[in-house]
């Protein structure tokens, strides 16, 4: 048998080096390096099936390769629903409802076939004070607390399920590793099972994944590569509304977002989120417009507010939310050199209402016309919409 030995893992990227150095020479990061086990390779306890390269004209497409739920939000952000033998990975902050949704989402496909539901973080009795909450009560929906990945597998060669959901990635561990629950090892080659199984099996996996401080799912960013789409669940704990989000996603876009309203029971979808981000929308104030961006196939309207107000210091704020703060250093610099408006002794403040993020360059106008409305102190019309982008000309 092999002798295990250390090494040091980036957290980032999970890079393995034999000494710890304060810089990964691979991605980067400072003081990403933690020491860990390195094990000998086990044998697979995924089996997968004999196989032999065939021609690509000679292959055909499943017709039923997608699979909608009952959540047209959950399946826009999915591209159209959930793909045969995907592994999703989803994140998001503390008690932002992502077990509440895989659980929803859980009830829906049980229509399609058997779903095993893995939980590593919570009892058979919290589950279900949940279920009956939400009112859920399939009959093709299996409840499974467990943590290592074996006995998991048994159950799933067992049971045969359509679907599988693993919540979370950070509590199950394989037992021929010593490294413990949520370290980099584990958690590369839990993802890796997961992967396979997910393959040779073709059953749609979902992973959820804890988030660091900074908002990035915790362990390696190789976690992110190995999967085939990753959502993420955002929003503030103290507003009702969610919004689910793809930044990775093989079989379909990445700019199509899902808006949830949280209720007592359960996620609710929001079919029209112009109307959401424009429901608290104040008239008649200076310094508000609102601008139409598109995520994915829809239009959405969103309010930006902004704010100035004379500075006492040398160098003037400028601080954004939702927004990229080098977009408003530029907006700025445009009004000051182009229009002649004199903005070095006022501080700037952007906010995009409603919790999104707005990347798309047609948001300048919009931005900029908050910008002057707040200096001049004259309220925009209630009923403009601003779409354009500015130059560096003007």
């Amino acid at each position: 048998m092999a002798k295990t030995k250390t090494i040091y893992y980036c957290t980032q990227c999970g890079n393995e080096s034999l000494k710890w150095v304060g810089r990964c020479p691979v991605c980067g990061e400072y003081n990403t390096m933690v020491e860990g086990i390195k094990e000998p390779k086990n044998e697979s306890i995924v089996q997968s099936p004999h196989t032999s390269p065939e021609k690509l004209k000679d292959l055909k497409v499943d017709e039923k390769i997608r699979i909608k739920t009952n959540i047209n939000e959950f399946n826009r952000v999915l591209g159209g629903g959930i793909v045969l033998g995907s592994l999703i990975l989803i994140g998001g902050d503390p008690g932002i409802g992502k077990s509440t949704l895989l659980l929803q989402v859980s009830d829906s496909i049980a229509q399609h076939g058997t779903v095993l539901y893995v939980s590593g973080e919570e009892s058979l009795q919290q589950i279900k004070s949940r279920a009956q909450r939400l009112n859920i009560q399939s009959d093709n929906l299996y409840i499974y607390p467990e943590t290592n990945l074996t006995t998991i597998i048994t159950q799933v060669e067992n049971l045969q399920p359509q679907f599988l959901i693993i919540d979370s990635i950070q509590t199950i561990y394989l037992d021929y590793l010593d490294s413990t629950p949520g370290s980099v090892p584990q958690v590369k080659e839990c993802t890796q099972v997961l992967m396979k199984l997910a393959k040779t099996k073709n059953i749609p996996t979902f992973i959820v994944g804890h988030v660091t401080k900074d908002g990035a799912i915790a362990g390696p960013r190789l976690l992110e590569h190995m999967v085939d789409t990753v959502l993420y669940f955002e929003g503030d704990n103290n507003l009702a509304y969610r919004i689910l989000r793809a930044v990775k996603n093989r079989f379909g876009s990445t700019n199509e977002i899902g808006v949830f309203e949280m209720r007592e029971t359960g996620l609710i979808e929001v079919e029209n989120p112009s109307g959401v981000f424009l429901e608290d929308r104040s008239l008649g104030y200076a310094g508000t417009s609102v601008v139409a961006t598109i995520e994915g196939t829809r239009p959405v309207l969103v309010e930006i507010q902004a704010l100035l107000s004379p500075t006492s210091f040398n160098n003037p704020k400028r601080m954004a939310s939702g927004v990229d703060n080098n977009k408003i250093s530029l907006l700025i610099a445009v009004l000051e050199k182009h229009l002649g408006f004199v903005l070095q002794n006022q501080d700037a403040y952007i906010k995009v209402t409603g919790g999104t993020k707005i990347t798309e360059p047609g948001c300048d106008l919009a931005i900029l016309m908050s910008i002057v409305s707040s200096y001049k102190n004259k309220p925009l019309s209630p009923t403009d919409v601003f779409i354009g982008e500015v130059g560096l000309t003007g």
